[in-house]
């Protein structure tokens, strides 16, 4: 029996994501990985979805990486299987077709942090605590945090996390940058929700294109944001609809460069 499950419900435009392992602080093993790529590949399949929410149930959003599900891995094994087969799910998240807001219902730490960092909008708690202990441990972050986290939130408030070691209150992460709103203890989910709710009322499309382009602006996946663009733009053109016709009709193609 898995050990955690990713809850999917989906309200009018907006998917919640919430993570199901209360009892370990939904703290991520095996199981709850692939959980997460199940989520994000529900997401993508259904065209209704226009935003999405992330957040964990009971009193943590994550954890981190269980000590327990990894602590016994053999090197080899721990490198693939545990940290390459991570950053294959949290890049899935982090490139969904919509945007995704993390509701920051309890403690962010390690390998939680990294998660949260896949989000494009991050509200807290007030209560919460955010941080990379994994240097403690004798480990360093795995899954982006020393990436994709100081291309988000900077170098020096990954370095002070990292090297120092230091736990941010969810007021000073919103100094840093890290968080983007603190509301009241319990509130948000529901902030989570709302902001969602804003992103799904605007234009789906413009919304696509638009994280595109703020992703290859950010040194992040260029490669996929070029071509998703690219393609999207030649998709919608007269000389694609020639070409597709003449293969059909087994015919040599008369392009007119009709856009």
């Amino acid at each position: 029996m898995a050990s955690g499950t990713v809850k999917v419900d989906v309200d009018g435009h907006v998917a919640t994501l919430t993570m199901s392992r209360p009892e370990k602080l939904n703290a991520l093993d095996l199981d709850m990985l692939k959980a997460l790529a199940d989520a994000a590949d529900a997401v993508e399949a259904n065209s209704n979805v226009r935003a999405a929410v992330l957040t964990g149930e009971g009193k943590g959003f994550s954890a981190g990486g269980d000590i327990k599900a990894w602590g016994g891995m053999q090197p080899q094994e721990f490198g693939h299987a545990w940290v390459r087969h991570g950053h294959r799910i949290f890049e899935r998240l982090a490139t969904l077709r919509v945007p995704l807001v993390a509701a920051l219902n309890g403690h962010a730490l390690g390998g939680g942090l990294e998660l949260a960092g896949v989000a494009d909008i991050r509200l807290a708690d007030e209560h919460i605590k955010i941080g990379l202990p994994e240097t403690g441990l004798g480990m360093v972050p795995g899954w982006s945090g020393t990436q994709r986290l100081v291309r988000r939130f900077g170098a020096q408030a990954v370095r002070r996390m990292a090297l120092g070691g230091e736990i941010f209150t969810a007021e000073e992460a919103r100094l840093l940058g890290i968080v983007d709103a603190v509301v009241p203890t319990g509130n948000a989910l529901f902030a989570a929700k709302d902001y969602a709710e804003r992103i799904a009322a605007k234009g789906p499309a413009a919304i696509e294109i638009a994280k595109l382009m703020i992703a290859s602006a950010n040194g992040e996946d260029n490669g996929t944001a070029v071509e998703a663009l690219g393609s999207i733009l030649a998709a919608k053109t007269g000389d694609l609809k020639e070409g597709v016709a003449s293969f059909s009709e087994k015919r040599p193609a008369t392009f007119k460069g009709e856009w």
